[in-house]
């Protein structure tokens, strides 16, 4: 089974496709590194020798690639700063809101949540409401 920092890949996926699963990785430059590494990105993975699970991670380490915790880190520092300047992105991650300008009327739901929905509530009429009682009247010497 390949290991690339600290990820198992997936055994039956062609490489190309097990490299995604590493966070930071996409296919772009799942192919880079593959085509650096000069392995066919048709190979599945449980096919991969540890001779060419090594030159991935070398053409990783060569290209100064950030992926997994590092990455990780990163962001969220970027999106802690975010917040104590108190930028609008900032203030959005706060709330919990989407980031980027998209619609919160009708849709938003995943940064939101499941709905809350709000009751009507009860009115209070004068027939509920206790009756007030009459202040009595001041004596007359």
């Amino acid at each position: 089974m390949a290991r690339i920092s600290g990820i198992d890949l997936p055994k039956n996926k062609r490489i190309e496709v097990a490299l995604t699963y590493v966070y930071g990785i996409g296919t772009s430059l799942a192919k880079l590194i593959l085509k650096d590494a000069g392995i066919n990105p048709d190979t599945r993975a449980f096919n991969l020798t540890e001779q060419e699970v090594y030159r991935i991670q070398e053409t990783m380490l060569a290209r100064q690639i950030k992926v997994e915790g590092d990455l990780r880190k990163d962001v969220t520092q970027n999106i802690k700063r975010l917040m104590d300047i108190g930028s609008y992105r900032g203030l959005r991650h706060r709330k919990g809101l989407p980031v980027r300008g998209q619609r919160t009327r009708s849709n938003a739901r995943t940064r939101k949540g499941p709905k809350k929905t709000v009751g009507a509530g009860k009115k209070t009429t004068a027939t509920s409401a206790p009756a007030a009682t009459p202040a009595a009247a001041p004596k007359k010497p």
